[in-house]
């Protein structure tokens, strides 16, 4: 048998070339792997070292099961996920990896979490979604926030907001993802289950200002009551629209309907598409603010945290690296799908993201 090693999927992509420079500098010596194999060797060529590459192809599932053995960890920047995502995931399942990736997409977090979770713990696997800005921050400030708050908690609110403008930041990968979302359905967690979310819209006090986000879905929804059965309720807002969050909100209202309408889904793809074929901006980076509010039964306020950090995609990078290097070598807290609290622990996970420069 081979030594565990890292397996870097979707190296070339924007954040995938991010991730592999934050893991070279932790002293890890991914194998990168991609569709390019010439892409695959110029990013090989910059980087310090004479690190494996390897190509592989979300198309062609058996090409990424190949890259894995038992006790790898597997680190998935390739999307949309949603359409692209399984074949890595199920990847790692097959040969009992650990897995992280890098999604945003809330239906694609839903999936791993509902359907993969118990594969991977039958099979000795551990799938980590989202663990990059998309959704570490979240899981951070509530499981804090919690923290102080105590037992009387039955409820967190999670508000995700930049400071700059992602319009012009925001990837390729990213607007595809963003793309492919529209017509999808986002949940929230109520009344101790998931449930439907309806575009609802909430301010939060930031200062002297209030600034609005959108109801939306991540992985806070699954994994914090798992940490916390007291929870009864649980809510992740998206406050990047600033003034057209609320139009966001009626938007989602009414995608049922346009959904329904013939040929939506296909133009939404071939959109989502189009996103992926073109450049990355190079706008300037922009930094990030993540508050947690927790709250009793009766509505009153017990504890909040915020947490500054800087640009998304560089978060996304170091923190995707903090996690491959340290389940590389620690191992990780248990099997099936797990939310990063649940897979590092409040503190070590408190303590690695201060490392990667994000902190109350």
């Amino acid at each position: 048998m081979t030594t565990p090693r890292i397996v870097l999927f979707g190296a070339t992509g924007y954040t995938g070339r991010l991730t592999a420079k934050a893991l070279v500098a932790l002293g890890a010596e991914p194998l990168l792997a991609g569709r390019d194999p010439a892409r695959l060797a110029e990013l090989a060529a910059s980087l310090p070292g004479a690190l494996p590459t390897a190509v592989a192809d979300a198309t062609r599932p058996r090409s990424v099961a190949h890259l894995l053995e038992p006790g790898d960890v597997l680190v998935s920047t390739v999307g949309p996920f949603l359409r692209w995502g399984d074949a890595a995931v199920m990847a790692a399942i097959e040969a009992g990896a650990v897995y992280l990736d890098s999604t945003g997409e809330p239906p694609f977090v839903k999936r791993v979490f509902q359907r993969h979770g118990p594969e991977a713990a039958a099979a000795g696997a551990t799938l980590i979604p989202a663990f990059g800005y998309d959704y570490v921050p979240g899981n951070l400030a509530a499981a804090l926030a919690l923290r102080k708050a105590g037992p009387d908690a039955v409820r967190v609110d999670v508000g995700y907001f930049l400071r700059g403008n992602m319009a012009k930041r925001a990837s390729a990968g990213t607007r595809a993802s963003a793309l492919s979302m529209i017509l999808e359905p986002m949940y929230g967690f109520r009344d101790g289950r998931i449930v439907r979310e309806t575009g609802r819209t909430r301010a939060f006090a930031l200062g002297p200002r209030r600034r609005h986000g959108i109801a939306m879905g991540a992985s806070e929804h699954f994994a914090l009551p798992r940490t916390h059965p007291r929870l009864r309720e649980v809510n992740v807002y998206l406050g990047w629209l600033g003034g057209l969050t609320r139009a966001a909100g009626v938007f989602a209202r009414l995608t049922p309907l346009v959904r329904a309408v013939p040929g939506a889904r296909r133009l939404t793809s071939l959109m989502a598409d189009r996103a992926a074929r073109q450049d990355s901006p190079d706008g300037l980076p922009v930094a990030s603010l993540t508050i947690a509010e927790a709250y009793a039964p009766d509505g009153t306020l017990l504890a909040t945290v915020r947490l500054n950090g800087g640009d998304p995609y560089d978060l996304t990078a170091k923190i995707l690296a903090w996690g491959a290097t340290t389940a590389l070598v620690g191992g990780v807290g248990g099997l099936g799908a797990l939310g990063p609290v649940e897979a590092f622990g409040l503190d070590a996970l408190t303590d690695g993201c201060a490392s990667v420069g994000l902190t109350p």
